[in-house]
């Protein structure tokens, strides 16, 4: 038989269907069935028509694949997140509350822990300190009694007074226009009191149950006291060292005093001043006694027998408060 030229390939009913020139790779688009030779003209258009029904069909379904699959990865990837957030979640719950008033308690014990290392840090670098001091054959002196008094460095107890000031009850009495803050304890107020109580010659002071120095600052947040890190709720306590009697009478005199006590007949706002007849203590200073944003002018006393220039100096009395304790803070 001779041999067929390359250009001629068999058709008709009994033509095998032609393998196209490049391997058909899946999805790969199926070339267009060539016209048979013969053939009428409506079944060319029909074999074209359902070519390109067939190139839609198939565009459509890998359209429709590569949108389940990135729906699919989205979605994996969405709960290995929710995951992750859930086992975070699940892990700090029962290590840390999530509402604020815990949050507040877990960050004032943790303060409370912190200052009790100060402390016993401070106590064991002074008794360090003092060892040296008598290792070399050095002798410590005071600036004088009134500065260690006055500097809070000592704890103090002597006679004295104590003035509590507290809210209105909630069901206590109210006068016509009286608001929600008119029935609270204000800053304001508790620096009436204990500025009265130095202007009546205390000696020394604590709020609560910390000792009240030069550089102490307080505020109100609320119904909250906020002092040197600490915070209280009321009844808030004032403790006094002097004299009784001028205590009392600068407190009767001070006329931000007399406004606070006309609203405690007012609203009921609490407010109450003892004598205890056994004497009041207050404790010594444990802060830090650096100045960060201020500066004393050069040659103003500061305390008494130190001024600001840095020279040494002697006191330049002795103190009434011979009543105190030897006890360093």
């Amino acid at each position: 038989m001779p041999e067929q030229h390359p250009e001629r390939r068999p058709h008709g009913v009994h033509a095998a269907p032609a393998a196209p020139d490049d391997a058909a790779a899946p999805g790969a688009p199926s070339a267009a069935p060539e016209a048979v030779p013969g053939a009428a003209p409506s079944d060319r258009l029909r074999a074209a028509r359902e070519h390109a029904q067939h190139r839609i069909q198939r565009h459509r379904r890998g359209r429709a694949l590569r949108g389940t699959l990135s729906i699919g990865l989205v979605m994996a990837m969405a709960g290995a997140l929710f995951t992750a957030n859930a086992r975070l979640a699940s892990g700090t719950d029962t290590r840390q509350p999530q509402d604020l008033a815990g949050l507040q308690a877990n960050e004032d014990s943790r303060r409370e822990r912190l200052a009790d290392q100060v402390a016993a840090l401070r106590s064991e670098v002074d008794a360090l300190t003092q060892t040296q001091t008598d290792s070399v054959g050095l002798e410590w002196q005071s600036a004088g009694e009134a500065f260690d008094i006055a500097s809070g460095k000592v704890a103090v107890t002597g006679t004295g007074i104590t003035v509590s000031l507290d809210d209105a009850p909630a069901d206590g009495p109210r006068v016509a226009g009286a608001g929600p803050d008119d029935l609270v304890v204000h800053q304001q107020d508790l620096q009436a009191v204990i500025n009265a109580l130095w202007a009546g010659g205390a000696e020394a002071m604590a709020l609560m149950d910390q000792r009240v120095i030069s550089t102490s600052a307080f505020q109100c947040i609320g119904n909250v006291l906020s002092l040197q890190g600490r915070r209280y709720s009321p009844p808030y306590v004032v403790t006094a060292v002097g004299d009784p009697e001028e205590l009392l009478d600068a407190l009767a005199a001070d006329p931000a005093v007399r406004a606070y006590r006309s609203w405690v007949d007012a609203v009921g706002l609490g407010y109450q001043v003892t004598r205890p007849e056994q004497g009041v203590q207050v404790p010594a200073y444990d802060g830090s006694v650096d100045m960060r944003y201020a500066s004393v002018p050069s040659g103003t006393e500061v305390l008494p027998g130190l001024v600001a220039d840095g020279s040494t100096a002697t006191s330049t009395g002795t103190s009434t408060a011979a009543r105190q304790e030897d006890t360093e803070g």
